[in-house]
């Protein structure tokens, strides 16, 4: 496929968005991007194919004026001034304006945009504004036409990124990245524009003479700084993996087996990607970790939301934010978005209040149950009697699991993780024997008691022995006994609604 062809292909729901608001006649649209040169070279597309060279294409900004870029003349004047010279112009075509997305809350901007409308309305003229986000006003709801120019699709970052190789290949470089890895590459880069991916890839690839997979650490750098700039969305780099999660069996089927739905094969079989998944249960025994392994396991990025960030106010409207982070998750996507501790954010009591909480709440739900970008939510939650029965009903969260304190064979599981994981030998240990000790320990305090030993050890210069991991044991009140009453309430509380993440020892 040639890189014309390969360029009429990218971003086609957009482009086709904008092509049917102008072919439909709105006089006025406002369309939402990130990029300028990008949107301004697809509206040159039409205006050439439409208008043939005989109208007027005219561009104004604040630092310019009013503008012919196709001629190359200028004008220097207020957006005020600029929409009475256009409203007054003889000429069919289209008139572009930038820096207005803050403006429309003037009046003088609104009655001269509402004069515009009047004007244009049926002579084949066109006034568009860009910019990142329009809030229109009331006033304007009825005379603005508003659009969503995406980001950069996977085909387009595709043949952005391959571009780029094929021009470092020319060079004499070598490429040596698997068609696995150059997938990762494109995932990696969802979510940023097109000059954001080509600078991404310059400072991943800068004086390498060779091109290989190291590459994708530094990628995921930058994907971390595009969450930081958002402010509420962290971007979660693990190292852990499904073989870091002790036991949890059922769970570990589960994801297993939807690993490949984010796939286009899956795509080609009529499979959709799963929406989400609701982990319940009791505090320290794995959700935070099994959700990382997701990310590890479906090679996808991870973001996690934080709800306090979301009420604090201080990124703006609590509304405001969370319908932002929304967004810019289904930018990245493919991807998953963590809510730790859900009920905290979105509980049966904010669902009712009528408070900003109940709002959220709502939206929440809407956007589960109808969401068409491939994210899947993974939400995690203590407090499961907070939860609103809404929550929990199929057709937002594709399974709901409970997981319980380990059993038998999963201390025994954790156990051999953190002894592995602190290169002890593990034929020194009676791992048996040390999962009867911590009967009704949860998998945190498994870590801790591991973790405490090796200290204790290391400060005598020797090696860890099993008698140091009792020593911590016999001195441990494990959170089952302190809380024994609050989680036998979680065990009732869950058996009828959800699904056990663990096999039973025997089984």
């Amino acid at each position: 496929m040639t890189a014309a062809n390969q360029s009429s292909n990218i971003r086609q729901a957009s482009i086709k968005a904008i092509k049917d608001v102008l072919s439909g006649g709105y006089p006025v649209l406002a369309i939402e991007t990130w990029e300028e040169e990008s949107t301004i070279s697809t509206l040159t597309g039409f205006f050439n194919s439409a208008f043939k060279g005989m109208g007027s294409f005219v561009v104004w900004d604040l630092q310019k004026g009013l503008c012919e870029p196709l001629i190359g003349n200028a004008e220097k004047m207020s957006a005020v001034e600029a929409l009475e010279k256009v409203q007054n112009s003889e000429k069919p075509g289209f008139y572009i304006f930038k820096d207005l997305s803050d403006k429309l809350s003037e009046s003088d901007i609104q009655r001269r945009i509402k004069n515009v409308y009047s004007s244009f309305r049926g002579q084949n003229k066109f006034l568009i504004l860009i910019g990142a986000k329009f809030s229109l006003p009331l006033e304007l709801n009825k005379d603005v036409a508003l659009i969503d120019y995406k980001l950069p699709e996977i085909n387009e970052i595709r043949f952005i990124v391959d571009d780029y190789l094929s021009a470092l290949s020319k060079r004499g470089i070598e490429i040596s990245l698997t068609v696995d890895e150059k997938d990762q590459i494109y995932t990696s880069l969802k979510g940023f524009t097109s000059a954001e991916i080509r600078f991404a890839l310059n400072k991943a690839c800068i004086a390498k003479k060779t091109i290989t997979n190291s590459i994708l650490p530094i990628l995921h750098d930058e994907k971390e700084q595009l969450a930081k700039k958002d402010g509420v969305l962290e971007y979660v780099r693990g190292t852990e993996t499904i073989d870091d999660v002790g036991g949890l069996e059922n769970l570990k089927e589960w994801l297993v087996k939807r690993r490949k739905l984010f796939t286009p094969e899956a795509a080609a079989a009529g499979l959709r990607p799963p929406r989400g998944l609701l982990m319940m249960g009791i505090s320290g025994c794995g959700k935070s970790l099994s959700v990382k392994a997701i990310s590890a396991l479906w090679n996808l990025p991870l973001f996690r939301l934080d709800m306090n960030k979301v009420y604090s106010g201080s990124y703006g409207t609590p509304e405001g934010t969370f319908f932002r982070a929304i967004k810019n998750i289904e930018a990245v996507a493919p991807a998953i978005l963590w809510i730790d501790e859900i009920e905290g954010g979105i509980s049966s009591s904010t669902a009712k209040d009528g408070s900003t909480g109940s709002h959220i709440f709502s939206a929440f739900l809407t956007w589960m149950q109808e969401k068409s970008s491939d994210v899947f939510v993974a939400a995690t939650a203590n407090r499961i009697d907070l939860l609103p029965a809404e929550i929990i009903r199929k057709g937002r969260f594709d399974q709901v699991f409970f997981i319980d304190l380990p059993n038998d064979s999963e201390r025994e599981h954790i156990f051999k993780v953190h002894l592995q994981k602190r290169k002890n030998d593990l034929s020194k240990f009676d791992l048996p024997l040390l999962s009867v000790a911590t009967e009704f320990w949860n998998g945190a305090e498994i870590e801790s008691a591991v973790e405490a030993a090796m200290i204790e050890s290391f400060s005598r210069n020797e090696t860890m022995t099993q008698d140091d991991l009792y020593t911590i044991i016999r001195n441990t009140v494990p959170l089952s006994r302190t809380m024994a009453e609050q989680i036998k309430f979680i065990k009732n509380w869950a058996s009828e609604r959800a699904v056990s993440a663990s096999i039973s020892d025997g089984k």
